[in-house]
């Protein structure tokens, strides 16, 4: 019986993850629906009225809210298993209360010091963004409360549902307020701020989805109490003590959340403050570049955003096999993780990097391809180190190594910091400077966590034969990928249908937007193609790497492994 019940809580785990992953993947799908369309309407320096503007929000919500929902539903949980009903209770009220306070101070903050706040950034029209976006930090904050109450009882399924919720609400909502206040016509002074209200728009969709949601968690919350809850005699612990304990286990998590975050403000007004100071722009001509610089950053974290329903698994995986004392099985688990990790990244990362040019030109017409590709070109390379870095913080934090993560990523964040204050000067680097000082911080957080997890997880296996056959795959179809667009390049600039005018007046033809799309299209099909008909030929995946993706056994039945 107690194997059965020991199999069933397992599979209610699991379970409880693929739901949460799942939930993850489609609100990153939606992101990237809002970002692409809405990048298009805000142009240039409104995309960058409206990244600044979040970056000051990521931090703010990340602090208050980071380690808290991780907390109280660890908590919980530890209190449903010894039906200690008041006991949950009392520790939701104190953990909302706690998100309410800090809520409230974020929202005081960002509401009263939107100027201020504006102005560290070096981009004084950020301000209505972030006023836009201070009620948001408030709701989230109580989110977070009954998102952590509900997974406390292994139920992930309102967290993901409120999360789409949000998601939808921003896509649909966002958008068409950023639409509607860029189709007006407005004179004079309010003119000038057309792109910033528009970019305040698109934020008010951000902060009306964190209202819809909260208002799904709230009513779910109601509902599903059961009768017992209300009704339990236990005598629950102060709420000093359950404040502490809230403390102790949230706080290592938002340190190491946070710094994320507060490294991207950071390089956000230091990189905007050089082009000012250093260099001589105006801000109009900065919030310019910079917002070139956010669209190419934008695609840059789509293959990690994916990798967060990876990382979501590898966890309890890892942790399963620790607590059976199965350190081999949890070094079998890593080597298939870090190597699955490998053959999705590292194909996105070539790709961005081999076709970035076509890629802005279809997905960002209205940027200056000149410089959004050759940055989108360098951040490609830097997207496979944030999927592996991801993938190795998991593996860390399942392994109990919980501060590994916060200074490995306080180097590279150094690095980071120190390449664009000393590139982004240079007046022939320019704004060019951001993407190699990106790319530098996740090249040595990347290493550094390579070399501690060979310490920590010995049996892991030689990189090489971790990672050396995806890349090898992902070589050639980046090759190939890049032959297969010039040659389509070549084909279709003869057809008149795709032809356009070049620039300047010449009268040369070049490839029309619907040329390049076509390319695009079928290129990408090709090396798609191409990289599974490698990776399967070259057996760069095994039966239980296969075993650990979601319906593994039907794919291994599949590929006959």
């Amino acid at each position: 019986m107690s194997n059965h019940n020991g199999k069933q809580k397992q599979n209610t785990m699991f379970g409880g993850v693929a739901i949460l992953a799942a939930g993850i993947a489609i609100v990153k799908l939606i992101g990237a629906l809002f970002k692409i369309p809405l990048f298009n309407v805000l142009g240039e320096t409104g995309s960058a009225d409206f990244y600044n503007a979040y970056s000051i929000y990521a931090v703010l919500l990340t602090v208050s809210t980071a380690g808290l929902p991780v907390a109280l539903s660890k908590t919980v949980a530890e209190a449903n298993t010894l039906g200690r009903h008041n006991q949950k209770q009392r520790v939701f009220r104190v953990a909302l209360s706690a998100f309410l306070t800090m809520g409230l101070a974020s929202f005081i903050v960002m509401w009263f010091g939107a100027d201020w706040l504006a102005g560290l950034m070096n981009n004084s029209h950020a301000a209505p963004g972030i006023r836009a976006l201070a009620p948001a930090v408030v709701c989230v904050g109580c989110l977070s409360a009954f998102r952590g109450y509900a997974q406390g009882h292994m139920n992930m399924t309102p967290t993901s549902v409120s999360q789409i919720i949000e998601a939808l609400c921003k896509l649909i909502l966002g958008l068409a307020l950023a639409s509607f206040i860029m189709s007006r016509t407005f004179t004079g002074a309010m003119a000038q701020e057309q792109t910033s209200l528009a970019a305040a728009g698109a934020i008010t969709g951000v902060t009306v989805g964190t209202v819809l949601a909260l208002v799904y968690m709230a009513v779910n919350y109601l509902r599903t109490r059961t009768r017992a809850e209300r009704g339990g005699t236990d005598r629950p612990d102060g709420a000093g003590h359950i404040f502490k304990n809230l403390m102790r286990i949230a706080v290592p998590i938002t340190l190491s959340t946070s710094l994320v975050p507060i490294i991207n403000v950071l390089d956000n007004a230091l990189v905007q403050g050089q082009l000012q100071d250093a260099l001589g722009m105006t801000e109009q001509a900065s919030r310019a570049l910079y917002g070139n610089y956010t669209v190419a950053v934008s695609l840059h974290n789509l293959p990690g955003s994916f990798m967060t329903a990876l990382t979501a698994a590898i966890i309890p995986a890892v942790s399963a096999a620790l607590a059976r004392g199965n350190r081999d099985g949890s070094a079998r688990i890593t080597g298939s993780v870090l190597r699955i990790t490998g053959l999705l990244a590292m194909p996105m990362g070539v790709g961005l990097l081999v076709l970035a040019r076509p890629i802005m030109k279809l997905l960002y017409p209205r940027y200056n391809v000149t410089l959004t590709g050759p940055m989108l070109a360098i951040l490609g390379p830097a997207a496979v180190c944030v999927c592996l870095v991801l993938v190795c913080n998991a593996v860390f934090q399942a392994y109990g190594h919980v501060f590994l993560p916060i200074a490995t990523t306080l180097v590279g964040g150094a690095v980071k910091i120190i390449a664009n204050y000393n590139l982004v000067s240079v007046p022939d680097i320019h704004i060019y400077g951001a993407p190699v000082g990106t790319l530098l911080c996740y090249v040595v957080v990347l290493l550094l966590d390579l070399i501690l997890l060979r310490r920590i997880v010995p049996g892991i296996g030689r990189y090489a034969k971790v990672f050396g056959k995806p890349l090898l795959a992902s070589t050639v179809m980046g090759a190939a990928a890049w032959a297969g667009y010039g040659l389509l390049e070549r084909l279709l600039i003869g057809v008149p249908a795709f032809q356009s005018v070049g620039a300047q007046g010449t009268g040369a033809a070049v490839l029309s937007g619907a040329g390049n799309a076509l390319a695009v299209f079928l290129a990408i099909g090709g090396a798609a193609v191409l990289y599974l008909v490698l990776v399967v030929a070259m057996r760069a995946v095994s039966r239980d790497d296969v075993l650990l993706m979601p319906k593994g056994e039907k794919i291994a039945k599949i590929l006959r492994f």
